[in-house]
C-alpha cells in the first residue's frame, strides 16, 4: 500500500487534495442518482425464499453477499436502491460544503435531499424516523424495510438540525423535533444508572452508540427548542452509557457478552454523541469519560501511516465506514483537540491514494490479498463525503495558522 506525499506540511496546501476528492466522490454519487448497494442488502435478493423463513439461514445468505469479496449483487438480484442515510449523510456535506464556500448549489442540493427524506420517512409512524430499504438478520433478531432505527433517524435529524442553523429555516427544526418526538417514545432499559434508549421501536434493544446518538440528537435539538424532557431523556441515556465506560476508555458495542467488542466507527458514534451533548447543554459530568475515550479512539484505531483499522486490536478488514467516521470524528475534535487535525490528514490521505477508484467511489473494503471495489451509498460514499467535507471546513479555518505535522 502506498501513501500519497503532502505537497508540504501546511493546510493550505492539503486542502486542495482534500477538495478534489470530494469533488469526485460527489460527482460520483450525482450521476448515480444517489444510488448504491450496501454491506446488509442481502436479504433482497431472489435467493431468499430458499432460507424458508429460517433465521439461521437468512443470515448465512446475508453474510455470504455481504463478506465476498467478489460482488455477488447482480448475480443473486440484488438492485441499487436509495439509501436514506445515504441522503442523510450527503445533506450533512453539501451543508459543510456551503458553509465553507458560501457556494449556493451546495445548499440547493442539500434541500433537495432533505426534502426527500421529508417524503421518504419510515410510513408506520406519524412522527419522523427512517429505515433501511431492506429487511436485516442478525444475531439479535430480525426486523424488515418498515421498521425504523434509531442509528438511521438520529444520524439523519442532525442534518435537519444543520439546516435549521444554517438557513435558519424553522420547517427543519420542526422536522428534528419530530424525529425527536419518535425517540422519546421509544422503548428503554431502565436501571439504577440511567436509561438506554432502544435501537428498535418495538422491542428494548440497548446498544450505547444507538443510545449515544439518540441522546446527542435530542440535547442539540433541545438547545433549540427549550423542550426539557429531550434534556432529561439525553441526560438519562448518556448516564447509562458513560457509567459503563471501560477503564481503557473504551466502549463494548452493548453490554450484552455476544455484544462485547469494540470497533472503529462505533466509537466514533459514541464520541461525536457525547461532544454534541456537552457542547448543546454545557453540562461538564462526562467530560473525562470524553477525554478518556478520544484518547483511546486515537491510540488505538489508527496504524502508524495513517491507515484506519476496523478493530482496536486488530487491523483488517480495513473498511470504508470506519475510514469515514474517522475522518468525521477526529475534524469535529479538531478545534478542541489540534493533534487530532494531523491524525485525520494523515488518514485522509491515505484513504484517498489506496481506497478511491479513478472514477471517484470509495471501495468497499480491504482484505490481506485483495480489495473489495464494490460502491456502497451510505456505508461508503456518503460516510467519506461527510467526513471529508467535515476535514475540509476544518482545513480551511486551519489554513492561515500553524502548520501540520503529518510526522
Amino acid at each position: 500500500m502506498t501513501m500519497i506525499e503532502p505537497q508540504n506540511d501546511s493546510a493550505a496546501k492539503v486542502l486542495p487534495v482534500i477538495t478534489n476528492s470530494l469533488d469526485k466522490v460527489e460527482a460520483w454519487v450525482e450521476d448515480h442518482n444517489y444510488k448504491g448497494y450496501e454491506p446488509f442488502d442481502g436479504l433482497s435478493s431472489w435467493f431468499r425464499p430458499l432460507t424458508l423463513g429460517n433465521l439461521l439461514a437468512e443470515r448465512l445468505l446475508q453474510q455470504l453477499i455481504r463478506q465476498s469479496p467478489i460482488n455477488l449483487r447482480p448475480l443473486m438480484g440484488v438492485s441499487k436502491k436509495e439509501s436514506t442515510k445515504g441522503r442523510g449523510y450527503m445533506a450533512a456535506g453539501y451543508l459543510l460544503r456551503y458553509r465553507t464556500t458560501g457556494a449556493q448549489p451546495f445548499l440547493d442540493k442539500a434541500v433537495a435531499c432533505l426534502d426527500w427524506l421529508d417524503k421518504n420517512k419510515a410510513p408506520k409512524f406519524q412522527d419522523h424516523s427512517w429505515s433501511n430499504y431492506f429487511d436485516f438478520s442478525s444475531r439479535g433478531g430480525r426486523y424488515t424495510r418498515h421498521d425504523p432505527i434509531i442509528v438511521w433517524t438520529s444520524l439523519i435529524g442532525h442534518a435537519y438540525l444543520d439546516a435549521f442553523e444554517v438557513t435558519g429555516e424553522n420547517r427543519w427544526l420542526q422536522i428534528a423535533d419530530s424525529a425527536c418526538r419518535w425517540i422519546v417514545h421509544l422503548p428503554r432499559e431502565k436501571t439504577d444508572s440511567g436509561h438506554c434508549l432502544s435501537y428498535l421501536s418495538f422491542t428494548a434493544e440497548s446498544i450505547h452508540n444507538a443510545n449515544m446518538l439518540g441522546a446527542g440528537q435530542q440535547a442539540r435539538a433541545a438547545k433549540h427548542t427549550g423542550n426539557a424532557e429531550y434534556l432529561s431523556v439525553a441526560r438519562s441515556a448518556m448516564l447509562y452509557s458513560c457509567s459503563r465506560q471501560l477503564p481503557n476508555g473504551a466502549w463494548w458495542y452493548a453490554e450484552q457478552p455476544k455484544y462485547q467488542w469494540v470497533d472503529n466507527f462505533h466509537t466514533g458514534y459514541n464520541l461525536d454523541s457525547l461532544k454534541h451533548f456537552i457542547d448543546a447543554t454545557g453540562d461538564e459530568t462526562w467530560r473525562k469519560n470524553l477525554q478518556d475515550g478520544l484518547r483511546f479512539y486515537k491510540a488505538n484505531f489508527f496504524e502508524d501511516n495513517g491507515c484506519p483499522k476496523y478493530y482496536h486490536n486488530r487491523c483488517y478488514p480495513i473498511d470504508i465506514q470506519c475510514a469515514g467516521q474517522s475522518l468525521e470524528t477526529l475534524a469535529l475534535f479538531s478545534e478542541v483537540d489540534p493533534p487530532s487535525l494531523d491524525l485525520a490528514v494523515k488518514a485522509a490521505l491515505w484513504i484517498i491514494e489506496n481506497m478511491q477508484d479513478q472514477d471517484g467511489h470509495f471501495y468497499y473494503r480491504i482484505y490481506p490479498l485483495l480489495k473489495a471495489k464494490t460502491a456502497m451509498m451510505h456505508w461508503g460514499q456518503g460516510t467519506m463525503y461527510k467526513g471529508l467535507a467535515q476535514l475540509a471546513s476544518k482545513l480551511q479555518r486551519a489554513s492561515s495558522g500553524p502548520s501540520l505535522n503529518l510526522g
